[in-house]
């Protein structure tokens, strides 16, 4: 195992601390997964990407990672997580579908998009809807231990109650007076004692087509509830690291640490995590603005504020080139620009691959394996990683140049680098498809095209190899000549 010097950011203690795990040689991860009632959007990839990074991290430090990522279908309601009208049903009736043929098709789209992402998958991916009995005998502890009552069939969390015994908001640093003068009056509120009560189970209308049978009624659980469940049937009653975006701050992880030491006597968690948001235009990027850009729509470039296409891998880089804590605004001109750092970085490995190595270095390497351990030990300071290994291509480019040697010890030492570092942790495919396009087709006509242009070049007629290279640029291909022979890419 490697030796960890790894400091995260605890959402709750609001500072950076060494990683501890509970159990040596052992991680329990959970991170707040996707609601499938609709296409993944930007904002999905990013705690996506985020806690997959993570996720690579942790086993390459050489700790055996339980990773659970939980899919919602059922209990995430319209309006405040209490009213309204669950967001699968819904779409159910709309669509005139079985609510479990909702949820696998977008479950299955949403894999195929994390797939395209290069996103590993979790070591479990536990639903909502299949631990609807762990629910309600999770919800028998928090009554018995007095923190809920039951209201018209319905169980609500007694948050007033609770606050007086232990900390409401003590992750998010609201204070229960603040948040009462801020709630909004809604619909089905009379059944509550208090307006921040939250929904653990929820009696069902006739009309409502997901339900099962309780103790209290013939209804389902409240979002929040699933996640509390969950994390402790497949990770213990104490685990590590639990993650999501920086929305589910509060209520949803609020709600859980409630929960948890309501039905335990104590928290569940050691490390919280959250990854800042995408925005647009300075807004949220999320289904409920309606500003959402999906990921098929990135993919094909369908979106009409969309000026191209952009590659699955320019969607990650674009994302790692942030540090997880910072907000994103998308922008075309952003994309564009990760767009062209990927495939210089391509270009780099590309011509990694081809180095001939000499007798002995002309330059000195860095230790630019420290520094990229250094920067992920950071808070997986990914923007950091990324340019170290743009300051490693410098002395690359300028090998393929011929204006340094590299010894072939020095070649494997960045070969290394660039494999753990840019292919293994950040997990960016490179190699026929890296970058922002796929060169397979190309790759014959193209070096067809470089032979026919070296026995010009052998035989002196300069006029046919000038005539292909500049053929070729116009067509959008850079050609260069180097001490190693002839290199091309797409601009």
């Amino acid at each position: 195992m490697k030796d960890n010097n790894l400091f995260i950011y605890n959402s709750l203690a609001r500072v950076k601390q060494p990683f501890k795990p509970i159990h040596d040689g052992h991680v329990g991860m959970y991170v707040c997964g996707p609601t499938v009632y609709g296409d993944a959007h930007l904002g999905h990839a990013r705690p996506a990407i985020t806690f997959d990074t993570l996720f690579r991290y942790l086993k390459h430090l050489g700790y055996k990672v339980r990773y659970v990522r939980n899919i919602t279908d059922v209990g995430h309601l319209e309006h405040d997580a209490d009213s309204g009208e669950d967001k699968i049903a819904k779409k159910a009736r709309l669509e005139q579908l079985e609510p479990m043929e909702v949820v696998q098709f977008y479950l299955n789209r949403y894999h195929k998009d994390m797939e395209a992402l290069n996103v590993l998958p979790p070591s479990i991916e536990p639903h909502a809807s299949g631990h609807i009995i762990e629910q309600i005998e999770y919800i028998k502890k928090i009554l018995d231990e007095g923190y809920a009552y039951e209201s018209c069939g319905s169980v609500y969390f007694d948050v007033e109650k609770y606050n007086r015994d232990h900390n409401y908001g003590k992750l998010s640093g609201r204070n229960i007076e603040e948040m009462q003068n801020n709630t909004r009056t809604l619909d089905g509120q009379e059944e509550k004692r208090n307006p921040l009560d939250f929904a653990l189970w929820k009696k069902a209308a006739p009309e409502h087509i997901m339900h099962w049978p309780s103790p209290w009624s013939e209804g389902f659980p409240g979002w929040h509830l699933e996640c509390s469940t969950m994390g402790e049937k497949y990770l213990g009653e104490k685990f590590d690291i639990h993650g999501g975006g920086l929305d589910l701050m509060f209520p949803h992880h609020e709600c859980e640490i409630a929960q948890s030491v309501a039905a335990q006597g104590h928290e569940a968690v050691n490390y919280w995590m959250h990854n800042n948001m995408i925005t647009i235009a300075g807004k949220k990027m999320g289904k409920s603005y309606n500003n959402f850009i999906t990921l098929e729509q990135f993919f094909n470039g369908s979106h009409p504020l969309l000026t191209q296409p952009y590659s699955p891998m320019v969607i990650r880089f674009f994302i790692l080139m942030a540090q997880y804590r910072s907000t994103v605004d998308f922008s075309n001109e952003a994309l564009q620009a990760a767009e062209k750092a990927l495939q210089k970085m391509s270009d780099i490995y590309r011509r990694l691959q081809n180095l001939k190595p000499a007798e002995k270095s002309s330059v000195e390497l860095p230790d630019f394996m420290a520094q990229c351990y250094e920067a992920m030990d950071d808070d997986l300071n990914t923007p950091m990683v990324i340019a170290v290994l743009f300051e490693a291509g410098k002395i690359i480019n300028s090998a393929t140049d011929g204006n340094v040697t590299l010894s072939a010890e020095d070649i494997d030492k960045l070969k290394k680098l660039f494999d753990i570092m840019l292919v293994e942790l950040l997990g960016i495919r490179v190699g026929s498809e890296e970058g922002t396009a796929d060169l397979k087709p190309y790759e014959g006509a193209v070096d067809l095209l470089m032979d026919i242009r070296k026995n010009a070049k052998e035989a002196k007629d300069w006029t046919t190899s000038d005539l292909i290279r500049n053929k070729l640029s116009e067509l959008g291909f850079n050609v260069k000549d180097t001490k190693n022979g002839v290199e091309w890419s797409l601009k």
